[in-house]
This record gives C-alpha cells, sequence and structure tokens, in this order.
C-alpha cells in the first residue's frame, strides 16, 4: 500500500484493488497540552492515513490564541472560537464579547463554538443557557456555524435553538442520543456529529441513529483526547483513531468506508466552508 498527499489506500483483505480515503475530524481538541510532546508526529502519522483536515474548537478566552497560533503552523487545520460551559468561570468580570466577535473573524476561524448546555456540571443552567443565547445571537450576526455541545440537556437546547434564526446551522458534536433526537436536530439544519461512541455495542440507540439517519446529515469526529473508541479505554484519544470511527459507521451501515469517507467529508467542508 502506498499513501499520497491526496489521502491512504486501505486495503480489505481479498480485495484486488485499494480505496483512496480523505477524512475530515471535525472537532479535536489538538491544541491541548495531552499532545504537547507528541503533536508533529500525531499529526504526520493522521496525515499518512489520509486525514487531510481537522478542526480545532474554541473553549475559552486563554484558549482562541492557541487554537488559531496551532491552525497557521499546521497544514489542514481550521479552528472556532466559543465559550464551552465547563470554563464559564473565566468570565467573572471580564468582556468576553467584544473579544469574541473580534476572535470569530479572524483568517481560518470557521465557526462559533463550542458552547452548549451541560447538566452534569455545577454550573446553574440558567447561567449556561443565557451564555449560550448570547453566543446564538453573535453567530447569527456575523453569519456563522454553531459547534454545540449537549450533555442530558436536548430539550433546553433544542428549544433555545427554535429561538435564533441560523442559516448556517451547524454541529451537534459528540452525539450520543437516539435516532429521534437525531432526526430533530437534523429537521432544524444541524449535522450529528459521530464519533468512539458508536464503537461501543452498548450504544443501541446511538448506533442506530448512525444506522439509519442519512449520510448527508453527519460528521466524523474524535473529540481528542477524550471520548476514547472501544479497545482504546485507558488511553490518550488521538485523531489518528478517526478512521476506526469512519469504518465503524461504514460497517454499520453496511457500505464501504469510501462512501462514508467522501460524504462525512464533505458535509464538513460545506458546513465550515472550507
Amino acid at each position: 500500500m502506498s499513501a499520497s498527499p491526496a489521502g491512504f489506500a486501505v486495503g480489505r483483505p481479498g480485495a484486488p484493488d485499494a480505496m483512496t480515503v480523505n477524512l475530515f475530524d471535525s472537532h479535536c481538541h489538538f491544541d491541548f497540552e495531552a499532545f504537547d510532546s507528541d503533536r508533529s508526529q500525531v499529526w504526520e502519522h493522521c496525515r499518512a492515513q489520509g486525514l487531510t483536515r481537522l478542526l480545532v474548537p474554541g473553549v475559552s478566552p486563554s484558549q482562541w490564541p492557541r487554537a488559531q497560533a496551532l491552525s497557521e503552523q499546521m497544514p489542514g487545520l481550521c479552528w472556532a472560537a466559543g465559550l464551552h460551559p465547563w470554563w464559564l468561570g473565566e468570565l467573572d468580570g471580564i468582556d468576553w464579547e467584544a473579544p469574541l466577535r473580534e476572535t470569530l473573524t479572524q483568517p481560518g476561524c470557521v465557526a462559533l463554538g463550542e458552547c452548549g448546555l451541560d447538566k452534569l456540571i455545577d454550573t446553574p443552567l440558567d447561567d449556561q443557557e443565557s451564555l449560550l443565547e448570547r453566543q446564538l445571537e453573535l453567530a447569527q450576526s456575523l453569519d456563522l456555524p454553531v459547534i454545540l455541545h449537549c450533555v442530558k440537556a436536548d430539550n433546553e437546547l433544542i428549544r433555545l435553538l427554535k429561538r435564533h434564526s441560523l442559516p448556517r446551522g451547524g454541529v451537534v458534536h459528540g452525539f450520543s442520543g437516539s435516532r429521534q433526537m437525531a432526526e430533530t436536530y437534523w429537521g432544524m439544519g444541524f449535522y450529528l456529529g459521530i464519533g468512539g461512541t458508536i464503537t461501543y455495542e452498548r450504544a443501541r440507540k446511538t448506533r442506530e441513529a448512525a444506522q439509519t439517519l442519512p449520510l448527508e446529515a453527519l460528521l466524523l469526529e474524535t473529540d481528542a483526547p477524550d471520548m476514547p473508541l472501544q479497545g482504546h479505554q485507558g488511553e490518550r484519544n488521538s485523531p489518528e483513531y478517526l478512521v476506526e470511527v469512519a469504518q465503524t459507521l461504514a460497517t454499520l451501515r453496511a457500505t464501504s468506508l469510501e462512501a462514508v469517507a467522501r460524504q462525512t467529508t464533505g458535509n464538513a467542508r460545506r458546513l465550515f466552508q472550507v
């Protein structure tokens, strides 16, 4: 098998020919310190496998410059800027809205996010909703897609999204819900970010959603260094494993890896306009 800048050759046992596949990791915290010791080597390996695009989401004002710098240094990376509910404490006493608006206009910044709601943290949900609503208004005014984090708060998130007209839509990243919930988001114009969850057989509802939704509704992601895949529990997750997510999705849908890669990469490119 030989790799090329356009993708990597994937050979099947007994198959006469190989396929060339291009992948897009639509959500990877590649700027986090977990990758500080070997980031360049990891990205070199990713590119050799055909992972040619990766999006670094933003989580807090102190992190946005790192995401931007990394995307400028490494070919194939783009970035986003947003306020994640886990980092809401960093916002005490600072004016974040003007800096966020300015950051979102910088070259290579393709979306607002990661932002959203999380019922498993101590921050009051009312405070999270207020922060998210202001970000949705900003995305609307700047005509940007949004990258959404949602944990146990789908009904509240859908209610907020219905209040705002977001022509560019966005993606519900790390989706782990049911087919019915996925159809609701897709019907509202939001992609579903599919990651390592589908590699676990016990995740029946999410695997069913990934299996039955139109492939046009799905993006691939790793959420590395978090969300390890089946067989990699306890390890650092890595964008190098995106091909395993893609292959699992292809198996669930009884289609080819090539078809999954082509459609999901096209979806990501359209959403983020890269």
